[in-house]
């Protein structure tokens, strides 16, 4: 079963500093019939200002993962991480019992553009933690390359949720495709471009929710940037 969520329809606030798009539920933007799918609970797009950002703020109890698409972000915390990722960098933080954090964008003059994803974790109460890193673009370019996952294969960061986050760079006309195991769930954000995904099409920012389907067979229309969660 594919459950398209359109780019148009996702929830959306402009502050001036910060022009956001909600996949699900985040702060005033409340749809009963959107509040997260089953282990994943946001995924925001957000354009920041130059200059601008988050001030220090609180999280708990949720896996965090910053993914930049264009631009920069400064990211300070109570653990005493600060570093500037940029796109390619895949930034996390497992908020477990509580962490204190910042994010700005550090340019004067241009945007930063980036997908901020927040996943429910395994169990509550985890030690706070932190981690980041880059995967090349040639790492991403015409496969899905795994960025994050449950237990840190194939080098990527590991998180505390049996969940399977794949990125891919895909060149037009270029396929690729994934097995879904007996049971599990996936959910495919496009980030650009044009793909085709088991026949339907997706436009940049849309979304596909994915059940009962034993493979996803991805076909650029045109070059495309995307992610795949591999869900329980």
């Amino acid at each position: 079963m594919l459950t398209p969520r359109r780019s148009q329809d996702r929830g959306h606030v402009d502050h001036g500093w910060l022009n956001a798009r909600h996949s699900f539920s985040f702060a005033d933007y409340h749809d009963p019939g959107h509040m997260g799918f089953r282990v994943l609970r946001v995924i925001n797009e957000d354009v920041i200002a130059p200059g601008m950002g988050f001030g220090t703020h609180p999280h708990r109890d949720m896996e965090i993962l910053t993914y930049v698409i264009e631009g920069a972000l400064q990211h300070k915390d109570n653990m005493g991480n600060g570093s500037v990722i940029r796109p390619g960098d895949v930034q996390w933080m497992s908020a477990g019992t509580g962490v204190m954090h910042s994010e700005f964008n550090p340019s004067p003059d241009d945007e930063t553009h980036l997908l901020q994803i927040w996943i429910l974790p395994d169990r509550k109460e985890r030690a706070p933690d932190y981690a980041e890193k880059n995967f090349s673009i040639a790492e991403r370019t015409d496969r899905l390359c795994l960025v994050a996952s449950g237990d840190g294969a194939n080098g990527s960061i590991t998180w505390g949720q049996d969940v399977c986050l794949y990125a891919s760079l895909l060149s037009r006309g270029r396929e690729t495709a994934l097995e879904l195991a007996s049971g599990r769930h996936a959910w495919v954000q496009l980030v650009n471009g044009v793909l085709d995904l088991n026949g339907e099409t997706l436009t940049a920012g849309d979304a596909m929710a994915v059940s009962e389907e034993p493979r996803l067979s991805f076909k650029a229309t045109e070059d495309c940037e995307f992610l795949v969660f591999d869900l329980p």
